[in-house]
């Protein structure tokens, strides 16, 4: 099985439906598939888990799926994003410099891609 970690960082919209787009993609062709969170997307995602966002519905599904594996927490706190993606259930990683480490998925067989 393909192990895929989708690097969400560029905040704008459009950006990161590509990110949500193809995470689903990948989950229906049988591939493992994760989404970090960084930069001005922690505040993306935020915005995106509010009822009544245009977007609101296909973050939830990537969501619901579990594909989102984390954000960054200093990112996350940066972007004044973590107490919302706390509400929605997100969890922090911060293990290098209060950022994910993406040598650990790597370590795990992950490819990693960014956006």
């Amino acid at each position: 099985m393909k192990k895929i970690v989708l690097l969400a960082f560029e905040g704008k919209e459009m950006c990161f439906l590509h990110v949500l787009a193809n995470a689903l993609d990948m989950e229906e062709k049988g591939y493992d598939v994760k989404i970090i969170l960084e930069g001005a997307a922690t505040a993306t995602a935020a915005a995106m888990g509010q009822i009544g966002h245009t977007f609101y519905d296909l973050y939830s599904q990537v969501k619901g799926k579990g594909l989102i594996d984390c954000a960054c927490k200093a990112c996350s706190m940066k972007m004044d994003a973590s107490k919302e993606l706390e509400k929605q259930g997100i969890p922090f990683r911060g293990e290098m410099m209060g950022h994910p480490s993406l040598a650990d998925y790597m370590d795990r067989g992950y490819e990693v891609v960014t956006f």
